[in-house]
């Protein structure tokens, strides 16, 4: 029997532009020169960035209980995405990390690491092996009445999994977080507020083929998948992801 996922030792940070500077400005400094300090960093399987549209999201299909529209204070612009090839990869990278620290200021004005505990998060196989044209990412934040074990196990053994079998899906990958602690990337001069009511707790990222395999997707699947939705989460935040950078892939950093 085929598997069906790759386990990842991965962790997401949610990225907001300091709003003193036109964001696409923002955007530049950080595929340009912060994105070095992050690709020099040893131990990494890959590293990509996540430009999020800055227009088009909170467009999950809305159903009664379930909150899609997304405030303008917590629109996220990007996502760093770090794969490790081992345990030992952030230790190895700490020089590289400190770095990074005392770059944040220079372009991020908030800044939110999400993890999962260790070889957690899942690479889908996918019905769709062309490659991904367009990515969506849908942020999931659990009911308050919904245990983290059997949230985890509905995003990861039924929802993710349901959303890899779809025609014209070409990538799923999904990422269900620990607790959010702001110890774990509390760099200087740059906010980290996250207020409980504002917790996410799962991310899964969603390539298609083409334009027509989305389409048909947000038509006809997502609002049947908000029959299970409803009972285990409160919110799905959806992003246009309007460009994915890859920095570093299959541990060999690729060139600028």
């Amino acid at each position: 029997m085929t598997k069906e996922y790759d386990k990842k030792f991965s962790v997401s940070i949610l990225l907001w532009m300091r709003e003193d500077k036109p964001r696409q400005e923002g955007m530049d400094y950080w595929s340009g020169p912060h994105s070095q300090i992050i690709a020099a960093s040893p131990g990494l399987s890959e590293y990509r960035q996540q430009h999020l549209s800055e227009t088009q999201h909170s467009f999950w299909p809305s159903t009664a209980g379930l909150e899609t529209s997304i405030s303008p204070d917590r629109r996220i612009d990007g996502i760093a995405e770090v794969t490790f090839d081992n345990l030992l990869s952030p230790v190895a990278g700490r020089h590289q990390t400190a770095l990074a620290f005392q770059d944040e200021v220079n372009v991020f004005r908030r800044t939110l690491m999400h993890m999962g505990f260790p070889f957690s998060s899942r690479w889908f196989k996918t019905a769709e092996q062309s490659g991904s044209q367009l990515r969506d990412v849908l942020y999931i934040r659990r009911k308050e009445d919904v245990s983290s074990a059997s949230f985890k196990k509905f995003i990861n053994d039924s929802l993710a999994p349901e959303i890899s079998k779809v025609a014209g899906v070409a990538e799923t990958r999904s990422q269900v977080y620990m607790p959010w602690n702001k110890a774990t990337w509390d760099t200087p001069h740059v906010a980290h507020d996250n207020p409980k009511v504002e917790h996410l707790h799962a991310s899964i990222i969603i390539g298609f083929r083409n334009q027509e395999a989305r389409e048909e997707f947000y038509k006809t699947v997502a609002p049947k998948l908000n029959h299970q939705l409803i009972s285990y989460a409160s919110a799905v935040h959806a992003y246009q992801i309007d460009q994915t950078l890859t920095y570093v892939e299959n541990g060999q950093k690729r060139p600028l």
